[in-house]
């Protein structure tokens, strides 16, 4: 226990420039909080305490900002950064390594029963107001940028953007974990210039038309 609690203080530290002493870890991150008061829920829903377990959740709701159902498993080196807002359901898996930021909803689709919510492999980043829904995978190294609404599997390597999220392949090459929110592919923009500039190679087209069919007219004239 005493070494899961050492490692979720030291992943703050790797992962927040912002993060000073250990007492101000310990004390202010409700991220860090939240994990904490999970792992108590988390043992006591697999003892069958649904009720306490869902007490203590709900307390750390409060609390935190942040709601895990206690049914919810999650790997070491879990990091929530800031973390209002963060929603987890009852039947996500979090793997090792995974940072989640403000905003994130790990959910479901609707009432179905049995796995609902989404499995987030290793070293998985998941950024700022992003929505991961249903029993989908998001593979290992992947990262899901800024907004976006993810509906289906991630393969791993892979950045995703955009509602409905759309996934970026960088060559297979394994993706660093610092996430730049500012510098995420944009495919609709990107489909925007295709666009404007095949408007641009018609009004070419329709501007040579112009002038032929006046030089035609003019050679009639004649």
């Amino acid at each position: 226990m005493f070494k899961k609690v050492k490692e979720d203080i030291e992943v703050v530290f790797e992962q927040d420039p912002a993060a000073r002493t250990y007492l101000e870890v310990i004390l202010t991150y409700s991220g860090l909080h939240a994990i904490w008061s999970h792992r108590v829920a988390h043992s006591l829903y697999k003892r069958k305490f649904y009720f306490l377990a869902r007490v203590i959740s709900q307390a750390s709701r409060f609390f935190t900002g942040i709601e895990i159902h206690p049914g919810a498993k999650i790997g070491r080196r879990f990091f929530i950064d800031h973390g209002m807002g963060v929603v987890i359901g009852e039947t996500c898996e979090i793997g090792d390594n995974v940072t989640v930021f403000q905003g994130v909803t790990l959910g479901g689709t609707g009432k179905e029963k049995g796995k609902r919510h989404p499995t987030i492999k290793d070293n998985a980043l998941i950024a700022t107001g992003a929505k991961v829904l249903g029993s989908i995978t998001i593979e290992e190294n992947s990262k899901i940028g800024a907004g976006s609404v993810v509906l289906k599997d991630v393969p791993p390597n892979s950045t995703v953007v955009g509602v409905p999220g759309k996934v970026v392949i960088r060559d297979g090459v394994k993706i660093k974990k610092d996430l730049n929110h500012c510098d995420l592919p944009d495919p609709i923009a990107d489909r925007f210039k295709e666009l404007e500039t095949e408007l641009l190679q018609l009004k070419q087209e329709l501007s040579q038309l112009k002038d032929e069919r006046s030089q035609i007219n003019g050679h009639s004239a004649v």
